[in-house]
């Protein structure tokens, strides 16, 4: 039977029994105990066709289910574990268990059994709710730090240089934040008096800096999106600069292994831009004789511009180019002197440093005639006389706490800012008195206190910045009174501490004064409520968070930096390609949420995002340009959904071959969400190629089957694994494995052949709501920042039914997600 149908017929019987509820005047609870609605049929149903392998003390994998039926009577009740019902319902619904090679029950069979048990399992976990509990004290993560100082202040920041990177655990990095280290504390706290100088643009003791390095492998042949057209190579980057004044911006140019600058066969310009204007041009030439010690060592140029941030760009205008007069095609790859060397100079670093000379006259202008988005994001509010400055900084620091604690705001959140306003304006008052009884000018005094105000709000802002209410997420917990009550298990999170979830999840990053204002409304958890601030934010800029954060982190593209295949095998590949990878997952999956398509669009689609370069890797032609755009594909273009794409398979290949047992395994963990158990200890590592056999992939890896430890789990691995064989390690078609030719058959787990990508897709397919429900708990892993246990089972089925319903969109998604009782309550303790 087709999923939809099945899916309708489960829905149908549900439905049908709670219409003659209605009409009998019976409790639909009572009414949905149906004669097959027991724990009996269940345990036949596990009779029959489970207990010969799972049972005694050799049961398959120590899953035993002798018993099954006496552990589960009476239930629901509160101390039923639910564990092992969802195991044997994961492995039925997917079609996994019994095994294709045995004797398996019917159609019908099948749904009457999924049916039971997904019922069964919604009564228990509706007479006692288990919401789970995150930490109830979690950092924020590195990420969520940079783009809460983003909202907070209106200052891009890196946050990398700054804190080191959080630990990833459950395939995220949002879990395991609940400690704060004091080295971590350190990096906080120099990290806060940092950006608050940036954004309040205070006078700097010194100048300051920031280097940008490019990859080594990155090829400068070309143009670089967002550069002007006629260029090619360089850097394209933002940089605040903290005042206005004269900054100085050093270049440093690329070198081979003999410190000689790469390509530099003749005279070359090079471009200095300010917002994608010329400030400098330097000409290149070739040194005299062979020493290029000192060829960029003036490639330095200081010019003023004004404070805020600004576009800073270097490049080179575009020579003329001619054909290689060379036997073969040149690589599309040239960063490498002796393999695939530079035919032009190329940037190896820029450094920008200062202020020099700050701009005095500007740094006295009054607040409102400074323009900076950070300055505006924090005075609200300027004095107008030295009197009221303390009343103006109370409202400064109210306005941010009230943001940065993501709640409403007590005087005593008031009370150590402003001891740090006080303290700092007064005593720089004591300072500039002193001073200026040697100077009569009014000007002067007029200039000392606005200094002395703007500094004591800078440190008013540090402290806010280390304070624990905005460098934790806290939410409150309950106890429970009554053991024996279920109504007590579980307990709704606060308004404030489910705009904090709420703009965590689809922002990481801070709730806006609209969810805020909700929140001290008491309104955010209505549900038409709730369901508007989802869609709005789902449109909102801010929730590329989801493709940087959720979908990086999902489909493995933060692995990709760290990847490089063996250039010996794949000349061609370099930091471009590899960019190129991550973006073109990074714009499907965009796409998808920006559109509010099904997210089955993923898996098979017949469009793409490419540039020229990765248009060229693909062998699709008419793609010219460094800037990616939606590509409708040819049939035959072997291009489309995820599992085509380069950036997955190469993240899942090594750096010689493919590898069908990673593939294989990630696909069923990230895709299907039906993980393989971990391998047995001391498992041998697969024989690579002998001197004189040549033997493809698959056939090493039937041998390594061949040993029954391995075969347990490669011989469900594998097979999933194999119908993605034809791409090879940098995902590039192929019909060849060497000279042998590829064999792409392969099969899923619930026993279904598929023959390459286009049936593994089709299967897929087949079963739609097994890739959502892993979406799904993905999603939740992230959103909720906890692992996904069994408990949460039957919420996850209620999302994917309801999303079902709207053929499976983003936005339907993640409505009922923030709508269910895990996103929206806590467990009582």
């Amino acid at each position: 039977m087709p999923v939809d149908a099945l899916r309708f017929s489960r829905s149908a019987q549900v439905l049908g029994v709670y219409v003659m509820a209605v009409v009998l005047g019976i409790p639909a609870t009572v009414a949905a105990q149906t004669p097959k609605d027991d724990v009996q049929s269940i345990a036949d149903f596990i009779q029959s066709h489970c207990v010969d392998c799972h049972s005694g003390a050799d049961a398959e994998r120590g899953f035993a289910l002798d018993s099954f039926a006496s552990l589960t009577a009476e239930t629901p009740r509160r101390d039923w574990d639910t564990l092992a019902w969802e195991k044997i319902l994961s492995r039925i619904a997917s079609g996994q268990m019994p095994p294709p090679d045995s004797d398996r029950p019917s159609q019908a069979e099948y749904e009457d059994v999924i049916t039971v048990m997904e019922r069964h399992l919604q009564r228990q976990a509706d007479a006692f709710p288990d919401p789970g509990n995150p930490d109830a004290i979690r950092r924020l993560t590195r990420r969520e730090y940079q783009n809460a100082i983003r909202d907070l202040l209106s200052l891009p920041i890196d946050a990398s240089q700054l804190l080191p990177a959080d630990p990833s655990s459950d395939g995220f990095d949002n879990i395991t934040v609940g400690e704060l280290s004091p080295t971590l504390l350190e990096r906080y706290i120099v990290a806060a008096q940092k950006i608050s100088r940036l954004a309040v643009g205070t006078r700097l003791d010194a100048p300051d800096g920031v280097i940008i390095r490019l990859p080594a492998d990155q090829t400068q042949e070309h143009h670089v999106d967002g550069l002007p057209l006629g260029t090619r190579g360089g850097t394209l980057v933002q940089h605040h600069f903290p005042n206005p004044g004269e900054y100085e911006i050093q270049v440093r140019l690329m070198r081979d292994r003999d410190e000689k600058v790469e390509g530099l066969s003749e005279s070359h310009d090079l471009d200095i831009l300010i917002d994608r204007k010329r400030v400098h041009r330097f000409t290149l030439k070739p040194p005299r004789g062979n020493d290029h010690t000192h060829v960029d060592t003036a490639l330095n140029a200081r010019f003023t511009v004004s404070e805020g941030p600004h576009w800073v760009g270097v490049t080179f205008p575009q020579q003329h180019s001619s054909l290689l007069e060379i036997k073969r095609q040149p690589f599309d790859a040239s960063y490498n002197q002796h393999r695939h060397p530079r035919r032009s100079p190329a940037i190896s670093e820029i450094s920008i440093v200062g202020p020099f000379e700050e701009n005095d006259t500007e740094l006295v202008k009054e607040a409102e005639q400074r323009s900076s988005p950070s300055r505006a994001a924090i005075f609200t509010r300027y004095p107008a006389v030295a009197s009221d400055a303390r009343a103006c900084a109370e409202d400064i620091v109210r306005h941010l706490t009230r943001r940065a604690y993501r709640r409403a705001v007590t005087q005593d959140d008031l009370v150590v800012p402003m001891q740090f306003f006080d303290e700092t304006f007064r005593a720089n008052s004591a300072n500039a008195s002193s001073a200026s009884a040697s100077s009569a000018s009014a000007s002067s005094a007029n200039t000392d206190w606005r200094a002395r105000f703007e500094s004591g709000i800078q440190v008013a802002l540090s402290s806010i910045l280390v304070n624990p209410h905005f460098l934790f997420r806290i939410e409150r917990e309950h106890e429970r009174d009554n053991e024996e009550d279920g109504s007590q298990l579980a307990h709704p999170i606060s308004n404030f501490e489910l705009a904090s979830r709420l703009s965590f999840f689809l922002w990481s990053s801070l709730p806006d004064d609209e969810l805020l204002d909700l929140a001290e409304q008491g309104e955010l958890h209505r549900p038409e409520r709730l369901n508007q601030q989802v869609m709005r934010m789902l449109t909102d800029s801010r929730s590329d968070a989801l493709i940087h954060d959720f979908a990086d982190q999902w489909l493995y593209l933060r692995n990709l930096p760290t990847i490089t295949p063996d250039l010996r095998l794949f000349p061609d590949f370099d930091n471009n390609l590899r960019d190129a990878f991550g973006e073109e997952t990074r714009q499907l999956f965009a796409d998808v949420v920006r559109r509010d398509a099904s997210v089955l669009e993923l898996i098979h689609c017949d469009h793409t995002f490419l540039n020229q370069r990765l248009a060229k890797h693909y062998g699709i032609s008419g793609v010219t340009g460094s800037h990616f755009r939606r590509v409708d594909l040819p049939p035959d273009s072997h291009r489309g959904g995820l599992l085509r794409h380069g950036s997955i398979l190469m993240a899942t290949s090594y750096a010689t071959r493919t590898s069908p047992t990673i593939r294989g395994n990630w696909v069923l963990e990230n895709i299907l969400g039906t993980p393989p158990p971990p391998p047995p200890p001391n498992v041998p590592a697969l024989k690579e190629k002998t001197a004189g056999v040549a033997l493809s992939v698959r056939e090493r890896l039937q041998q390594h089957r061949a040993d029954p430890a391995c075969a347990s789990c490669h011989d469900l691995i594998d097979p999933v694994g194999f119908a993605l064989d034809q791409y090879d390690a940098i995902g590039r078609w192929r019909y060849l494995e060497g000279d042998v030719k590829v064999d792409s058959l392969g099969r899923l787990p619930d026993g279904l052949a598929v023959d390459g990508i286009d049936e593994l897709e089709a299967g897929i397919l087949r079963r739609p709501e097994m890739f959502v429900g892993t979406m799904v708990r993905k999603l939740m892993t992230f959103g909720l920042g906890r692992p996904i246990r069994h408990q949460d089972g039957p919420a996850v089925r209620q999302i994917v039914d309801a999303a079902a319903k709207d053929d499976f969109r983003f936005s339907s998604i993640v409505s009922a997600i923030v709508s269910s009782q895990p996103f929206l309550m806590r467990s009582t303790q």
